[in-house]
């Protein structure tokens, strides 16, 4: 990376600028960026595909696709993040480098029109978004909705999280729910689409070789009547630094399953007052963010207690779950293993190795990331919700400098929340005879 800007582009639109020479295409992504509710993510995950469905120069999917042919290949797709208690809706878009087509072509200008106009003329029908897009799209939804309970690794994360955070907005998943998708009509979305557009903070970002003054001009003209207001809906996430009770709660879903599942939530606690996120990403690594982690090394090659362990945290919200495949015989002392390298950290027994191979780990995951501009253009939509101001280059050198002392204060911090167990049937039936 280069040149990094982030500049207040329009009333609550804020423009992250990366300047580079490295790709031979551009990234660019349009964010609107609201509170995470029950209430409006059905809404919010829907919107976006039924944009992309047709505009009122480009009606249906055909004209939309035979335009970016015209523009050398280049692709738009809808977009919805959940990031912390943040909704993330928009779209995004990756194009060929002027550099690379004949001269006098200018395609990002016909990029930025292009997503400009999804977002701002969808194609109506009596002054209301299509019907037909809305109701073919909810069933698009509705089946994603439906198909993520096959992928059982993921799945057992999500309900975790469901279940961990009844009354946070972070227990909502980011595609909403079924009877809320179901509800929805061409009115109702476009009561929302119209309360949306001027209230939701927008994010826009661009990864290219063009200079700042051309793409600020292709926006400026691209989004010129975006409705905005003064200052945004507030959209911000609220930390728990405590467990919700003294015990860890434990919650148990009983299915056709093979392999359980065994999930661990934990608050990652005080430390989350003033986060230390190079140390934060470290202490997961060694953990188990790595394959050189204590969860990889022990849990599961050691000892075979799984049939994987992992960590992931959510700097966002501050807090980490721990995901395993376990059969069902050994779900008590896979959880009390999980635990105790847990508590090894919490005593400082971090070898050297472990301490280096982690940051080796996340350094290279940092710069694996930076290899491509929608890597690129995550990761900077990343740290700008987490008002990280540090590029993501400095990143990686602060997790280098990481020690073994920051990682024990973050342990002792960690508290258990709440123990999720995917089980199946046949071992309940086992169990009762």
């Amino acid at each position: 990376m280069q040149l990094v800007v982030r500049k207040e582009f329009m009333p609550s639109t804020t423009l992250t600028y990366v300047h580079t020479d490295k790709f031979k295409t551009c990234c660019l992504s349009v964010s609107l960026i609201a509170p995470l509710s029950a209430e409006t993510a059905s809404l919010n995950a829907l919107l976006p595909r039924v944009l992309m469905r047709g505009s009122a120069t480009y009606p249906d999917m055909a004209s939309i696709n035979a335009h970016l042919d015209m523009l050398y290949g280049a692709r738009v797709v809808p977009m919805v993040r959940k990031k912390g208690e943040c909704h993330c809706i928009g779209f995004l878009a990756d194009f060929i480098d002027d550099d690379f087509v004949p001269k006098g072509e200018k395609v990002l200008e016909k990029v930025c029109d292009l997503v400009g106009e999804l977002l701002l003329s969808p194609r109506t029908h009596g002054g209301l978004l299509t019907g037909e897009y809305v109701e073919s799209e909810k069933k698009n939804l509705a089946d994603e909705i439906r198909a993520a309970i096959n992928d059982k690794r993921t799945y057992a994360v999500e309900r975790l999280f469901e279940l961990m955070c009844p009354d946070e907005a972070f227990g909502v998943s980011r595609l909403g729910d079924l009877t809320r998708v179901e509800a929805i009509t061409a009115s109702s979305l476009t009561r929302h689409y119209k309360k949306l557009l001027p209230q939701a903070r927008v994010e826009i970002f661009y990864c290219g070789s063009h200079p700042i003054e051309r793409v600020e001009g292709a926006l400026h003209r691209a989004f010129a009547a975006m409705p905005r207001a003064a200052k945004a809906v507030p959209a911000a996430t609220d930390v728990r630094i405590s467990p919700v009770k003294d015990t860890p709660r434990v919650f148990t879903d009983k299915m056709e399953v093979t392999q359980g599942k065994l999930s661990l939530g934990f608050r990652l606690g005080e430390i989350m007052l003033a986060p230390n996120y190079p140390a934060l990403m470290v202490f997961n690594a060694v953990y188990g963010g790595a394959v050189t982690s204590k969860l990889f090394e022990n849990v599961r090659e050691k000892l075979s207690l799984c049939y994987y362990a992992s960590s992931r945290i959510e700097k966002h919200k501050g807090v980490m779950a721990v995901t395993s495949g376990v059969e069902f015989s050994k779900f008590e002392e896979a959880k009390s293993e999980i635990l105790h390298q847990l508590d090894l950290m919490k005593q400082g027994e971090i070898s050297d190795f472990e301490l280096v191979a982690a940051r080796r780990a996340v350094i290279t995951s940092i710069k694996a990331t930076l290899d491509s501009p929608i890597g690129l253009e995550d990761l900077c939509f990343d740290y700008r919700l987490a008002e990280i101001s540090i590029t993501p280059d400095e990143m990686a050198a602060l997790c280098d400098s990481v020690t073994r002392e920051e990682l024990v204060r973050i342990a002792n911090s960690t508290r258990l929340d709440a123990v999720y167990y995917l089980t199946g049937k046949e071992a309940e039936e086992r169990d009762e005879n």
